[in-house]
């Protein structure tokens, strides 16, 4: 006697729905991303220090905003200088953000699942650069809105004067980019490679601050050649050159040599960038 085989319909059913791609899958990657920079969605304790870099940042410019408006001097603090100010909070707020955004991915064991569906090594690197250029810019972004709007609202030449205001934050904007290219880059690709947010972190900050001797020993050399090109032995001293060369006030000897620090921030971030999607090529492929 033979037993027959009994099919049970449990109720499962295949997906119908629209399938949205690998766009969808990089800017919900993305959104994610920013979204955890400053801690949103997760526990009281994720927020603290990334809203408290913010708020220091927005009170500094407060306080130029204020001081300009009182004493009238329009060099108080310029939009180029704000983020050379602030590179100590933006060095601690990459070394927390950047481990966030990847080694913990690493350490659980997240990325055979993302790899798993349509999701390129490529599209993974450019969402979470993303996240966290833009999670750098609006860090720099919004205290340097809140001293043009300073100045706008106490300008005594009117049209004019907001209008040279915003001649003044655009660029300022732009160098803001610069420094969030660079750390986003830099830090993302330091985090990448262990899944240990300690290390991680120590690792970034020992990249921005272990490099600073080199410009100094540089610097001592008798060679006036060497001395104009020190700058660019470390991130935070190479960025501080290009800002001299778009016209700031950094006290920087740079001579003929302004160009070639904008050229090796563009070949350092895009190097970073390069490593960083090796890196990912190869986790995706195991």
């Amino acid at each position: 006697m033979s037993e027959a085989g009994v099919i049970h319909d449990i109720g499962y059913q295949r997906y119908d729905g629209p399938r949205l791609g690998r766009l969808a899958m990089q800017q919900a990657l993305f959104v994610h991303g920013l979204r955890a920079a400053y801690g949103l969605g997760r526990s009281a304790k994720a927020k603290i220090f990334p809203w408290l870099v913010f708020g220091i940042m927005l009170l500094v410019a407060v306080i130029v905003a204020a001081v300009r408006s009182i004493t009238g001097e329009a060099d108080v603090l310029t939009y180029l200088e704000f983020a050379g100010q602030m590179s100590f909070l933006i060095i601690f707020f990459t070394a927390i953000v950047a481990p966030q955004l990847v080694s913990r991915d690493l350490r659980s064991g997240t990325l055979p699942l993302y790899f798993s569906r349509p999701l390129r090594a490529a599209d993974y690197v450019s969402a979470k650069f993303a996240a966290m250029v833009s999670a750098i810019w609006l860090l720099l972004g919004v205290p340097q809105f809140i001293m043009f709007l300073g100045a706008v609202f106490t300008t005594k030449d009117g049209v004019k004067g907001v209008f040279n205001e915003i001649g003044d934050l655009l660029p300022g904007w732009g160098y803001s980019l610069l420094w969030a290219l660079m750390f986003a880059a830099i830090g993302l690709l330091v985090a990448s490679f262990t899944g240990k947010q300690a290390f991680a972190a120590g690792g970034i900050v020992a990249v921005f601050l272990v490099t600073t001797p080199i410009v100094g020993v540089l610097s001592s050399l008798p060679s006036t050649t060497a001395n104009q090109l020190a700058f660019l032995g470390s991130p935070m001293t190479l960025l501080a050159g290009v800002g001299q060369w778009m016209g700031g006030r950094f006290d920087l000897e740079l001579g003929r040599f302004g160009p070639i620090y904008g050229i090796e921030a563009v070949c350092l971030i895009a190097a970073c960038l390069l490593i960083l999607l090796a890196r990912y090529r190869k986790v995706a492929s195991l």
